[in-house]
């Protein structure tokens, strides 16, 4: 494939549609060396026409919410630019593909390339913190973990994230700590799949999440330097792009916008932090009524970075 100008969309997306075929159909040679030979042309695209500099840089986000969500939480001064391809599913497929082929390390490192291309994409950074478990690589495990309950906006992704440290307290022989996590995990979506095996197999046991109160669970989770719930800034960059889908009349998107908001924190909640945003005058974000008030409700700032908290969970 050459290049001219710019990536061909449509030719890009069309291989990758073709190689998430062959790995249904259990063709991997086939998926790997169609994934691996777009996957060279896009970094040689890359290096020529897409530098990354000190003011800018460029992404591969799937929606308006993930580079507004990315601008919020990362607090990134410069310039995004988008390369408008779905970048970060080529590399995921890429790292689907080196697992079924049995090579865990490179699976590992084409994970980190789908994180890098849209670092609000969670279901990447929750499959690459499993494979940094599978090859006992503890605190990049913890640490993914933890960048997820800063940036999940879908409840799922947040049980999850809440699930790994679940496991990972319950390994350690602190039961109670297992406990308060599941807990938490348990407020955010009883129904979720995962999540009820899990509290299934809880039941009775030491890291029972009814073992813990309410009172308990916020304590332990205040000590682990941990969130209750979902990042209020999360939900409030929910409600953001949910109010400018209104003004240009997409109402599909306006009501899935609104639905994730309410699945992450509840209508209550939601309601609040529609009202202060309406209420504010700046941009989501660029006030401090608007996130800082959400903020003691769902407890998204003021914990420690994630590679401190690993840290701090491996040596407390």
């Amino acid at each position: 494939m050459e290049y001219a100008d710019r990536l061909e969309q449509s030719e890009l997306t069309e291989a990758i549609m073709l190689a998430e075929g062959y790995l249904m159909q259990g063709q991997t040679y086939m998926a790997l060396e169609l994934l691996l030979r777009r996957a060279e042309d896009v970094e040689e695209y890359i290096d020529r026409n897409c530098p990354t500099t000190d003011s800018q840089q460029w992404f591969s986000f799937s929606s308006p919410f993930d580079r507004l969500a990315y601008q919020v939480v990362e607090r990134d001064p410069r310039e995004l630019r988008d390369v408008g391809e779905p970048l970060d599913r080529l590399y995921a497929d890429l790292a689907l593909a080196r697992m079924t082929d049995g090579d865990t390390h490179l699976a590992i490192e084409a994970l980190k390339q789908a994180v890098r291309w849209n670092p609000m994409a969670c279901e990447h950074r929750l499959n690459l913190a499993e494979l940094c478990r599978d090859v006992d690589d503890i605190s990049e495990y913890l640490a993914l973990s933890h960048s997820v309950l800063i940036r999940a906006s879908e409840p799922s992704h947040l049980i999850r994230a809440f699930l790994s440290f679940a496991e990972y307290f319950q390994a350690s022989g602190k039961s109670r700590e297992a406990a308060a996590l599941l807990r938490a995990a348990r407020r955010v979506d009883a129904s979720d799949p995962l999540l009820r095996v899990v509290l299934e197999q809880a039941v009775g046991t030491q890291h029972d999440p009814d073992v813990v109160s309410d009172e308990e669970e916020g304590q332990i989770l205040d000590e682990l330097q941990l969130p209750r719930g979902a990042n209020a800034q999360i939900v409030i960059c929910l409600l953001q792009c949910a109010l400018d889908a209104r003004e240009l009349g997409d109402q599909d998107a306006e009501t899935r916008l609104m639905l994730r908001a309410r699945a992450l924190a509840g209508a209550e909640l939601s309601h609040r932090l529609m009202g202060e945003l309406l209420a504010s005058e700046g941009p989501v974000g660029a006030t401090e009524d608007a996130s800082g008030a959400a903020t003691g409700v769902a407890r998204g700032e003021g914990v420690t970075d994630g590679k401190e908290a690993a840290a701090n969970f491996r040596n407390g």
